[in-house]
């Protein structure tokens, strides 16, 4: 034989043993379809249990269109790569889970598998549900068995070859999928631990809070180190947070179960969809998230704790102040801003102290930018805070001024460049989120999610 002949032979052995481990690697079975169970056959309290994680969870936010069906899917996620489509998750037999098994259910928390066999995309964050105990995940099959059942087919989504091709999926979770990866920590608390275990696993923080490599998966060297969605920048929760002042546990139980902190102000973009589901689960989950999110701050360096109390004394000392060198931007704060963030009203309209606002002491305008042009939407039944948009009342150039002048007078920090076009991206791409974002509300709106 040849030396040709032994090389190609070598090689065609080499591809056809690399495409055989593709597959196998790529491929996974289908899991049988069973009857839709009946919704009666599910214990009542676990249902209720069920509820509460998927609130954590923000089940609902994901897969439910403005205005449309609860859990039917269909929103739209974008991400660097494209579209996703978020799928219907109701008991519908044909379009949704009712013919799916515990069994699937649990491997598509745990794997990113469908029942059919199919890879999914990780917008589904199963990368944090691998943490999901089978008892968590046996409850939220239940709570979402004994939903209103929708015919909702799914949509196509919208990527580019070869990331139209689920196998893809395959080679990323080889790259980045880990399983298990919380462990309790016995010298911990119990109520860390309990924390620990949500912010980790179904609660999924890091999703938002932690950037993103290139093939968009989470920066496991930067945890909670800040990152993008829906053109909202999620801030640092960590120590390189931009707050002025430091959180604490009690400060951070406010903020999530409520929406507002006095010391840090209001929940707003998709932060404001979290704190809504939050607001409608047990406390004491809650304070636990907050026990765990104050051990990822860490304790603030005595530097951190100096300028707080500057930021402080300057609020109950204001110095006078100079004639600004933006003239403009003085003159729109003080006809638009300063009646509510000065006058120190109680809520609903008293603003936050600005020199208090982690939004203006953010590394880009964007989450500024979005709350001027769209406002704050109060909460139904509530004394939340509340703050007009005025998208419709000043020009790109006016909330830009607007931006430069609140950061130069409010915040410590350099300041920000390209914001006029950061403003009028906001204003492109709120006009879209918008129309996808549901409205504040402190318990599920449709009765049949309080089950």
């Amino acid at each position: 034989m040849t030396r040709s002949k032994i090389v190609a032979g070598i090689a065609a052995g080499l591809l056809i043993g690399g495409v055989v481990a593709a597959f196998a690697v790529a491929w996974r079975p289908a899991i049988p379809a069973i009857e839709p169970p009946a919704p009666q056959s599910f214990d009542a309290n676990l249902v209720k249990r069920g509820r509460d994680l998927a609130a954590i969870g923000n089940c609902n936010d994901c897969h439910t269109v403005r205005g449309g069906k609860a859990f039917a899917g269909g929103l739209a996620v974008p991400t660097p790569f494209g579209a996703i489509y978020s799928s219907n998750i109701t008991p519908d037999p044909e379009t949704g889970i009712g013919r799916w098994s515990e069994a699937a259910f649990r491997r598509a928390m745990r794997s990113g598998v469908d029942r059919a066999g199919r890879h999914l995309y990780p917008t589904f964050p199963y990368d944090h549900f691998t943490n999901v105990t089978d008892e968590d995940d046996r409850a939220l099959y239940a709570f979402l068995m004994t939903r209103q059942p929708v015919h909702a087919p799914a949509r196509a989504n919208e990527l580019a070859f070869p990331l139209d091709q689920r196998f893809v999926v395959a080679g990323w979770k080889l790259l980045f999928l880990r399983r298990e990866t919380y462990r309790p920590d016995g010298a911990q608390s119990a109520e860390w631990n309990r924390g620990a275990y949500l912010v980790e696993g179904l609660a999924h923080c890091g999703a938002c809070h932690t950037p993103r490599n290139a093939l968009g998966a989470e920066r496991v060297s930067a945890p909670f180190s800040g990152g993008d969605v829906d053109n909202w920048h999620a801030y640092a929760i960590n120590a390189r947070s931009p707050s002025p002042v430091p959180w604490d546990t009690e400060a951070i139980f406010r903020y999530l179960r409520q929406g507002w902190d006095k010391d840090h102000g209001v929940a707003r973009g998709p932060m404001a969809e979290v704190v809504s589901n939050l607001s409608s689960v047990q406390e004491s989950d809650v304070h636990a998230i907050a026990v765990y999110m104050t051990s990822v701050f860490g304790p603030p360096s005595q530097d951190r704790l100096r300028k707080a109390d500057e930021v402080r004394a300057k609020i109950n000392s204001p110095p006078s102040q100079p004639a600004p060198s933006n003239a403009a931007g003085a003159s729109i704060y003080t006809a638009a801003c300063a009646t509510c963030h000065e006058s120190a009203r109680p809520l609903p309209y008293g603003g936050v102290n600005l020199a208090l606002s982690t939004t203006l002491s953010a590394p880009d305008p964007r989450n500024a930018a979005n709350i001027i042009i769209s406002g704050i939407q109060p909460v139904e039944g509530e004394r939340s805070p509340i703050m007009p948009g005025f998208g419709s009342s000043m020009t790109d150039a006016q909330v830009a001024a607007l931006l430069n002048y609140l950061r130069g007078r409010f915040s410590n920090q350099p300041g920000w460049s390209d914001v006029e076009k950061t403003v009028r991206d906001a204003r492109r791409m709120q006009t879209v989120f918008l129309k996808a974002q549901p409205g504040p509300h402190n318990a599920p709106g449709d009765p049949i999610q309080r089950d």
